[in-house]
């Protein structure tokens, strides 16, 4: 088997279909896909390990240019490679709505001849399970390859299937001009028959439909819809169409710094990212998604107030025991690799916050307040007001002792802030005295503690002497108005300490926040978006939109951001597609266009011409 080399994050794109993803590269390998679900174990794990952990490559292996796009606005991709004798394209996807578990892929000679290479590696359990595989025939009498190990079992069908070469299955063929070649590869359980052969021409098809279909209900028609539509996709496609539980990204442990151990599994639903994006989705008029994450919410929380978690299972589940891979070397190099995550068990107080400010989004977008839905939030804000002066390990789940992070308690006072909203502008009910005065006792606590007048900013946490990108979404909650002279001096202060390069912002110095772990990291793009939404709203409208512009083409070929981005080595870096990036991409267009308005409407109206004066002059 041939060896590959690290291939650069920003070279995947993904697939879904609203239960799981797969990232496929530049050159036609899917090196990362875990069946049935976003947190099942990978079946090809070659993006943490290498080709013998498990991938499927489908690729004209002497291409001299390969040019990929998604078709419209779907995550339907096609890759047209070009070599020196001909032209081929293939056309891949996972295909929607049929309760199924499919990945399929279609390539075609366009022009000339091509040579193409086919390899298929199954590993089960992130590469450590070698299943037994074996020629079968589906229910309607056609060759399939069929791996199974335990309860899963992974199918290969098509019109020319690969024939076993050790512990892989290879093949390479030539096609001709007008010449397909179409393959389907089935998850199902162990124990239960194939499904049904499906055309892949068709699923094709209907799934470029789907996603086109649910792309249409976008409202946003400004200059740059393209980049707004693609992350608004994103976000679906790591929605569990299912359940309702939005997954921070489809990968585990792609690595925040190469080589090093800031290393997550991201396949998880945090309260805090999936309640903004719902507030994004809102924002351009996705109000079923709005309904369903509710729903998902009232039934993940359910219980006891005190037993609130920061993150859950996109099924609900709240066990989520992180374990090291020793068997994976990781992304370049990059260890430990890790699966589950030991952040579950943290207390950080500002988690209430964002999910209170969405559902006060909900409510102003004229979604109905369920009853049950208003008593879990009432017995929420009971539990945050008996806890919230205690310090916490904040927003980054620093591993670190527990700190008084100012946005923490900036985000608890959002969090009384909407739950008195609701009864001033809702009339819903609630002891709306007792809000009022635990809100005011959070601000005065903050302007007090968090607040460094020498300096005139506001501080990580109290006592420090430093910033943190977080602060930045005191903008966006409200605590401040983006004139008041502190917001101005903290939007300052940050860009000394943490923009690295032009509209790139680190989330805070790692030489000077105690996280438990070693080295560096680099800039976090929701926080650059995050620095482009704090100047759009304090009406630096000029170089907020440069600053867009330059964050929204470091995005790769097909639109898709990671977490952070490498400014010296111009790539990608940590897990990938990240929700947080591209729903604070979404957030900065959105505040980038108001503020465009705001300063069209300042603008005088031209002089109505004289009533005397003609109106050409000859």
């Amino acid at each position: 088997m041939a060896r590959s080399r690290t291939v650069p994050i920003g070279e995947y794109a993904v697939l879904g279909d609203g239960r799981t993803a797969a990232l496929v590269s530049r050159g036609g390998s899917v090196d990362w896909l875990c069946f049935p679900r976003f947190d099942s174990p990978a079946c090809f794990a070659a993006l943490l390990g290498g080709p013998s952990q498990g991938r499927w490559l489908l690729t004209v292996p002497d291409a001299t240019d390969v040019r990929r796009a998604y078709l419209g606005e779907s995550f339907v991709l096609q890759t047209t490679y070009t070599s020196p004798t001909g032209t081929a394209l293939v056309t891949e996807a996972m295909p929607l709505g049929d309760e199924r578990a499919d990945l399929v892929r279609r390539i075609e000679c366009l022009s000339g001849t091509v040579s193409v290479r086919h390899e298929w590696v199954v590993r089960f359990g992130y590469g450590t399970i070698l299943p037994w595989v074996h020629h079968v025939e589906d229910r309607e009498g056609h060759d399939t390859i069929r791996a199974i190990a335990g309860p899963d079992s992974l199918m290969l069908r098509g019109t020319r299937l690969p024939h076993g070469a050790g512990r892989a299955h290879v093949d390479a063929f030539d096609l001709a001009e007008g010449e397909v070649v179409e393959l389907a590869a089935t998850w199902t359980n162990s124990w239960r028959r194939a499904p049904r052969r499906l055309s892949v021409i068709d699923r094709l098809a209907e799934t470029r439909q789907r996603w086109v279909r649910w792309a249409r209900l976008c409202e946003y028609q400004g200059t740059h819809r393209a980049a707004v539509v693609r992350s608004l996709l994103i976000l679906r496609m790591l929605t569990d169409e299912e359940t309702g539980g939005i997954v921070a990204a489809p990968t585990t442990s792609l690595p925040e710094a190469f080589g090093g151990e800031r290393n997550w599994d991201y396949r998880y639903c945090w309260l805090r990212d999936a309640a903004m994006t719902l507030d994004a989705l809102l924002g351009y008029g996705y109000h079923a998604e709005a309904t369903a994450w509710r729903d998902w919410l009232l039934r993940a929380v359910a219980g006891d107030p005190a037993d609130l978690q920061i993150m859950y299972g996109s099924d609900g589940r709240r066990d989520l025991p992180e374990t090291i891979l020793e068997h994976l070397a990781g992304y370049a190099a990059s260890r430990p690799v890790r699966i589950g995550n030991a952040a579950v068990g943290q207390v950080q107080n500002d988690v209430l916050g964002g999910v209170m400010v969405a559902l006060e989004s909900a409510r102003a977008a004229g979604l109905h307040e369920s009853t049950d839905s208003w008593s879990m939030q009432q017995h929420l804000v009971a539990e945050l007001i008996g806890h919230w002066r205690e310090p916490d390990h904040g927003i980054w789940e620093v591993r670190g002792q527990p700190q008084h992070f100012t946005h923490s308690k900036v985000m608890a006072w959002a969090a009384l802030d909407r739950a008195v909203r609701a009864v001033e502008q809702h009339r819903l009910p609630g002891p709306l005295e007792r809000w009022r005065a635990e809100r005011a006792a959070i601000r005065l606590d903050v302007l007090t503690h968090g607040f460094d007048a020498r300096r005139n900013t506001f501080t990580q946490h109290y006592g420090s002497a430093h910033t943190d990108a977080a602060l930045l979404q005191m903008l966006q909650v409200g605590f401040l108005p983006p004139d008041d002279p502190r917001m101005r001096g903290t939007v300052a202060a940050i860009r000394e300490e943490l923009e690295v390069a032009p509209g790139l912002v680190l989330r805070y110095r790692a030489d000077a926040t105690d996280d438990g772990m070693r080295g560096d990291e680099h800039p976090f793009l929701a926080c650059s978006f995050w620095l482009v939404d704090a100047l759009a709203r304090g009406d630096e409208v000029d170089e907020a939109g440069e600053l867009l512009d330059r964050l929204i083409g470091l995005g790769n070929d097909v639109g898709l951001f990671a977490e952070q981005y490498d400014p010296v080595g111009g790539r990608m870096v940590g897990n990938f597609p990240q929700a947080l990036s591209h729903l604070a991409l979404v957030q900065a267009v959105h505040s980038h266009d108001r503020a465009l308005a705001r300063r069209a409407a300042r603008r005088p109206s031209p002089a109505a011409p004289r009533a005397d004066r003609p109106l050409l002059e000859e």
